[in-house]
């Protein structure tokens, strides 16, 4: 059984700004978490998933098998 994925408030108002292309394909990559290109963040706590030009930032809890999405954006946005 794979993780329960959960949409912070952020990352939700995010995606429904975007084109629906773009939400498609990052929607896709965030499906398929715990997989894809993740690596853990360097100076803070969570994980970041690239999709192209595009960030994920989540938290995993393997206790309660979820993921937590925090934020999304583009590269050089997410980290500030």
């Amino acid at each position: 059984m794979g993780y329960n994925i959960i949409l912070g408030k952020k990352a939700k108002k995010y995606l429904d700004a975007i084109p629906q292309r773009l939400r498609e394909r990052i929607a896709a990559a965030i499906d398929k978490l715990p997989d894809g290109d993740v690596a853990p963040m360097q100076g803070r706590s969570g994980f970041r998933l690239v999709v192209g030009g595009y960030r994920v930032k989540f938290s995993v809890d393997h206790m309660l098998e979820t993921i937590d999405i925090i934020d999304i954006g583009p590269r050089g946005d997410i980290y500030k």
